[in-house]
């Protein structure tokens, strides 16, 4: 088995998200890819082809509707909850706090704030349905403290996560193994040249083997029973490049270049500190494409306008006939012109197209642009002309929003993982699922509603606060989810300016 093979289930996906990406990126990559979407008729040359396609316009559904998807998701702030802050059982441990207050501002340590790192995930995830993050170590030069000593993460998409294993370790179902297709840098001959090289990045939970195992299957004869037990596993990183030659079976030979064992606190890692994130879970598993169903219609649009297209070029233009003229004699078209025969009975005309071949394109492909606008939660769909209630928008809403709703709980849930990983750095905790949502915890939107807070219902939140039914931090809570409260402002806050602002009676100033 070569270290590039890859898993069943990606073999079984990756078209769909090379056909995701193609149909994302717009007309130009769709007509690229020439007879993979666009199939040539019957007996066409291949200039005849190149017209034929040149002439299709794609229109660009996709991409369109994913925007407004994962604008609805972004139209709120997410929400982070960073370390032990405010909580009165647990002192506040300024390591944590700095090493998380840093991720937030820089996640991958290319500039990247956390907020956009979380929507370049919702991104992929509602193209392809899947992405990874490795979080990994910084190290400033010299191995000394400094201030790159710090964990960051990287993003890796659907096609660069070649190959995965899981086992039962302890009672639970971990990651074995993931293996990570990547560039690096290579050396260059000068300072203008920046050649970069195909690398394969192999993430493994390697057994280590106790001293007395080591010595006990060197002493002993039999095989079988020299075997070394594992005691326990660590984590382990393999770099492989490429070669130059190919190996017997026509695939490209790799070369392992480099082999380290990162650790935390003088000790390797117990488990691989990578992360998935798909549409409805966190595991190994390849989900189903969110957009699949528009894609297809998508491209099926597109095939229809290609047809449509190519009729119009052959019937839309009146082509002009005559009968009883001289062969040899040229005839013009136009108002100052005039045709005359001297042959008795000669007649002239136009032939035009008629009949409903043409409307039927026209028909089906208005079909195709309904279809996306339902399957793409009404974005592409021309509004009604009648008036109809906010409850009436909601209901109808209310079963693509849950499509929302799943991607936004689900990339919560691998996010704040993520944060684990990065508050497990600095912390003294045996393993990252030991720290709770009380210290780290990421919240994506799910309020997808444009309608904000009537004033009937922040009357009844204010009188339940009065009457001691619901906290003061219940009722900012719920001012925040009704777009009361201005996003980023935090309840010490808004209760802070409550406190210091006078408080007004009939037009009448109080507390000054």
């Amino acid at each position: 088995m070569a270290v590039n093979d890859t898993h069943p289930d990606y073999d079984a996906n990756v078209f769909a998200w090379w056909r995701a990406r193609d149909v994302y990126a717009g007309e130009d990559a769709v007509k690229a890819a020439g007879t993979r979407y666009l199939p040539r008729l019957d007996s066409q040359s291949d200039d005849e082809y190149v017209a034929y396609k040149a002439r299709a316009s794609f229109f660009n559904a996709t991409a369109r509707t994913a925007a407004g998807l994962v604008g609805l998701i972004f139209r709120r702030e997410p929400i982070f909850t960073l370390s032990s802050s405010g909580n009165v059982q647990r002192p506040e441990i300024p390591a944590q706090d700095r090493a998380l207050k840093q991720f937030v501002a820089d996640a991958d340590m290319l500039g990247t704030r956390l907020t956009a790192y979380a929507k370049n995930l919702v991104d992929e995830i509602m193209l392809v349905g899947r992405a990874g993050s490795l979080v990994d170590w910084a190290t400033s030069s010299g191995g000394a403290m400094g201030s790159e000593d710090r964990a960051y993460a990287v993003v890796y998409q659907a096609e660069d996560i070649l190959n995965w294993q899981t086992e039962r370790v302890n009672g639970r179902i971990v990651l074995t193994m993931v293996v990570l297709k990547e560039t690096a840098e290579s050396k260059a001959t000068d300072d203008f040249e920046n050649e970069r090289v195909e690398q394969i990045r192999v993430l493994r939970l390697a057994p280590v083997q106790s001293l007395k195992s080591k010595v006990q299957s060197k002493n002993e004869d039999d095989g079988a029973q020299g075997l070394t037990r594992p005691t326990q596993r660590s984590y382990v990183v393999e770099i492989w490049q490429k070669r130059g030659a190919k190996t017997r079976r026509g695939k490209t030979g790799w070369e392992l270049v480099d082999v380290r064992t990162p650790l935390r606190r003088g000790k390797p890692l117990p488990l691989i500190p990578f992360v998935f994130h798909g549409p409805r879970h966190s595991l190994p598993v390849v989900d189903k494409l969110p957009l699949a169903d528009i894609i297809a219609v998508n491209l099926d649009h597109y095939r229809l306008n290609a047809d449509y297209k190519h009729g119009l070029h052959f019937t839309a233009l009146p082509t002009a006939w005559v009968s009883g003229f001289d062969k040899s004699s040229e005839l013009r078209i136009g108002s100052s012109t005039a045709w005359v025969a001297e042959t008795p009975g000669a007649t002239a005309g136009f032939l035009e197209f008629t009949g409903q071949g043409l409307t039927t394109f026209e028909r089906a492909m208005d079909r195709d642009e309904r279809l996306m606008a339902v399957l793409g939660t009404r974005m592409l769909e021309s509004q009604k002309r009648v008036g109809e209630s906010a409850d009436a928008i909601e209901l109808r809403q209310s079963g693509e929003n849950s499509v929302l709703s799943a991607v936004s709980i689900s990339v919560s849930d691998s996010l704040t993982q993520v944060l684990r990983w990065v508050y497990w750095w600095n912390s003294t905790e045996t393993t990252p699922d030991a720290i709770g949502e009380d210290r780290v915890l990421a919240q994506i939107n799910t309020d997808f509603g444009t309608k904000g807070m009537s004033s009937t219902e922040l009357t009844a939140i204010v009188a339940a606060w009065q009457a001691n039914a619901i906290s003061r931090e219940t009722m900012f809570e719920l001012f925040r989810k009704g777009e009361v409260l201005p996003a980023g402002r935090s309840n010490q806050e808004e209760a802070r300016l409550v406190g210091v602002e006078p408080q007004r009676h009939g037009g009448t100033e109080v507390g000054k």
